[in-house]
């Protein structure tokens, strides 16, 4: 809130009064609950993937390559120990040598997305574009999850024809069949 407005609340007497300094914008990407007239829309937290697979520039592709066979998925982010997204390991990078540092051969810096982002909003950016999934993070770069595209589309679809269900998920992300549509 404002400084105004905390003020004010204090003269009412309340006695509990914070401020978040960093703003609206940065609460909302931080994936932290809201209020108003577009609360109810679904966002891309609430379907993220958390079982994403992990990994650091100090790792060696082999252990990537047998984790990501373990989990399913195409791909490895690569975090600090802070958990902010550095890179991804995907593609021809996973089939270097086991030897190979994952700072060598990961794509740097790749897209994110806030937890804030409606289903919509994501849907109608991915339009047109070859991306299977999309990365979450928080408006620090804290790896939240993965989004599937079919996933986003499904439940964009769904609340474009008024359709009142959650977006489907596998309950365990480690789910083989599941994550191999990646």
């Amino acid at each position: 809130m404002s400084g105004r407005a905390a003020w004010r609340l204090e003269a009412f007497g309340f006695s509990q009064v914070y401020r978040y300094h960093d703003g609206k914008a940065d609460w909302l990407a931080s994936g932290l609950p809201s209020e108003g007239r577009l609360a109810h829309l679904p966002r891309i937290d609430e379907m993220a993937h958390q079982g994403v697979p992990t990994c650091q520039l100090d790792e060696r592709i082999g252990a990537v390559q047998s984790l990501v066979e373990e989990t399913g998925f195409e791909l490895c982010v690569v975090v600090n120990a802070q958990r902010v997204v550095l890179g991804v390991v995907r593609g021809k990078a996973l089939h270097a040598s086991p030897d190979t540092l994952v700072e060598q051969v990961m794509q740097p810096a790749p897209v994110t997305y806030r937890p804030n982002v409606t289903v919509d909003e994501l849907a109608h950016h991915l339009e047109g574009s070859n991306v299977k999934h999309a990365l979450v993070s928080t408006a620090d770069g804290v790896l939240v999850g993965l989004v599937r595209r079919a996933e986003v589309e499904h439940a964009a679809y769904h609340n474009a024809h008024g359709i009142d269900r959650a977006p489907e998920r596998s309950g365990h992300d480690n789910a083989h069949e599941d994550q191999k549509s990646a």
